[in-house]
Order: structure tokens, then sequence, then C-alpha cells
């Protein structure tokens, strides 16, 4: 399972790659608007927003790339590694049922 993560803090970002690594998810990390960000995220089976870390601007950029249909997303307000765990499993979890 292949994951973006969008938001978050920059000082975090190996530690949130480590933790999906041990749940079996690929992370890619975004922690800020670089130029054509929707083609560097790719091909991804789900995308986590930390909405207290991320600009309104590529917020928007990504859910018009990357409407619920083509691509489930979960928004969180919390940037910590505990919250991006919960998310993974939440997201593993809606796999495992059928829900993506």
């Amino acid at each position: 399972m292949c994951v973006a993560l969008i938001g978050g803090m920059d000082k975090l970002k190996k530690h949130y790659v480590e933790e999906a690594k041990k749940v079996g998810v690929e992370l890619r990390v975004f922690t800020k608007l670089e130029k054509d960000t929707a083609k560097k995220i790719g091909d991804v089976d789900a995308i986590v927003i930390f909405t207290n870390k991320v600009s309104h601007e590529l917020k928007l950029t990504i859910k018009k790339a990357y409407p619920n249909k083509k691509c489930p997303y979960l928004m969180c307000h919390s940037c910590g590694v505990s919250s991006l765990i919960k998310c993974l499993e939440n997201l593993k979890k809606s796999k495992q049922k059928g829900g993506m």
C-alpha cells in the first residue's frame, strides 16, 4: 500500500516514513507546496492530509487532483507521528473491509 502524506513537520519526516514502514506502508511525504506536487505524488492508494500544517492552496491542489472516488483521503488536524499511525491503521482496516 502506498500513501501520500501532505503537511506535517519537516523534522518529523524521517519518523513518519519509519513508522509507516513498520505497518507495511510506503509513505511519500510532502510537507509544503512544491512545483507540480500532484505529479510528484503519482499513483497512491490514499492520501493523508495534516490540516494544521498545510497551506490552503496545497490542500485545494490535492483535493482537485485526487477526487474521493479516485483516491480516498483522510484529514487529520494533528501532525504527530501517533496521528499518522492512527490514520494508516484506519486506512488498512478500510482496505481489508473492501472500503478502498
